[in-house]
């Protein structure tokens, strides 16, 4: 297991790579080119130069979240193909940088959602918080309007401007898809850039649907065990997988977690984990809170141990993280919580490999 740290690059984030380099058991960061639009070439000198960085912190870039999904494939609109052959050169660009995982989403508009960015915890410290009732209540546009106020002057991953300018157009279009529709348009998608992975050896690792259920009509895929079963075998290959989120899959509480890193560890298909826990409130109403076990619903010991019982040798990173000490960052995105995520993680791992011996 490698743990990694979320980072979105000297411009838009609140943590240095200083920081990340003095978190122990961190070897290397997720990246993100921020500034390039969905669908849009990733130029090799940028990438270059972003690896660079992270490099002479001593941290390695082997995974990249995210090399955003254009609209017009989801949709499957004649122009896809054009950005197919965008992502397919991102690639190989990547590919000559030494990434090995890319993490991406098939979320049809939104990314992930919360009702609440700066939910005030009895601690005193502030998380997300997502209550399906309240949505049902708002406006798309509104929406967006007040995630943005309140995202601390960063850019959200998968709320960039330039994606939902058109908002109303593009909800507007999918009238016509529904979840059959979507799943033809992934496939095709898929049977476009996989054999570029192959070539290349860069493994895809597709994030589930956040909240793992449809939103203001629009169709969601990626959300069950029967689905991402579905998903690996669009095109059977160990280079079409999976990023297993506990708390994006969680949060439908069918979705058992362990259970699922083992169906498909055993399949070799997971490639990347996201490791976070939350709260149930109430029906479809839940917040994050920190990764100890006893702050939520989940069992972090036993969702680990799932991972340490397939001999998981891929990438996790701490997931969402709590705003505590003062610190003003991205919603989700601070040092501090996070921080203590990864050690957390990291004695559970220890554990785990010093009593399996």
């Amino acid at each position: 297991m490698k743990m990694t740290f979320r980072w979105f690059g000297e411009n838009d984030d609140s943590v240095t790579l200083d920081q990340i380099r003095q978190i122990p058991g961190v070897t290397g960061v997720v990246g993100f080119l921020s500034d390039i639009p969905a669908g849009e070439l990733w130029p090799l000198d940028r990438i270059m130069e972003y690896k660079k960085n992270i490099e002479a912190h001593g941290l390695e870039l082997e995974v990249i979240e995210s090399v955003n999904v254009h609209e017009d494939i989801k949709l499957g609109l004649p122009s896809r193909d054009k950005y197919i052959e965008n992502y397919k050169e991102t690639i190989k660009n990547l590919s000559k940088a030494g990434v090995k995982v890319i993490c991406y989403n098939f979320m049809p508009v939104f990314d992930w959602l919360r009702t609440d960015l700066a939910m005030k915890l009895p601690d005193g410290s502030e998380a997300m918080d997502y209550d399906d009732a309240k949505l049902k209540g708002m406006d798309p546009v509104k929406l967006v309007e007040d995630t943005t106020k309140n995202s601390n002057g960063f850019t959200l991953p998968g709320w960039e401007p330039e994606r939902l300018k058109e908002l109303k157009r593009v909800v507007e279009l999918y009238k016509d898809v529904d979840e059959e529709k979507l799943f033809e348009n992934y496939k095709y998608f898929l049977e476009g850039i996989i054999p570029t992975c192959e070539k290349y050896d860069v493994k895809m690792a597709v994030h589930p649907d956040d909240p793992a259920w449809g939103i203001f009509g629009l169709p969601r895929i990626v959300h069950s065990k029967e689905n991402l079963d579905r998903i690996v075998k669009l095109v059977d290959s160990p280079y079409n997988g999976l990023c297993l989120c506990s708390g994006a899959l969680g949060c439908e509480r069918k979705n058992n977690i362990p259970e699922i890193i083992r169906h498909f560890g055993a399949m070799g298909r997971i490639h990347f984990g996201h490791v976070r826990n939350i709260k149930f409130v109430g029906e479809r109403h839940f917040h994050e809170v920190s990764h100890l076990s006893s702050d939520g619903d989940f069992d972090m010991f036993e969702i680990m141990k799932a991972y340490h019982d397939i001999g998981f040798e891929g990438y996790i990173r701490p997931d969402h993280g709590r705003m505590l000490w003062g610190e003003k960052a991205r919603p989700g995105y601070g040092l501090y919580d996070r921080a203590l995520g990864v050690a957390y993680l990291n004695g559970l791992w220890e554990a785990l490999n010093k009593t399996s011996k």
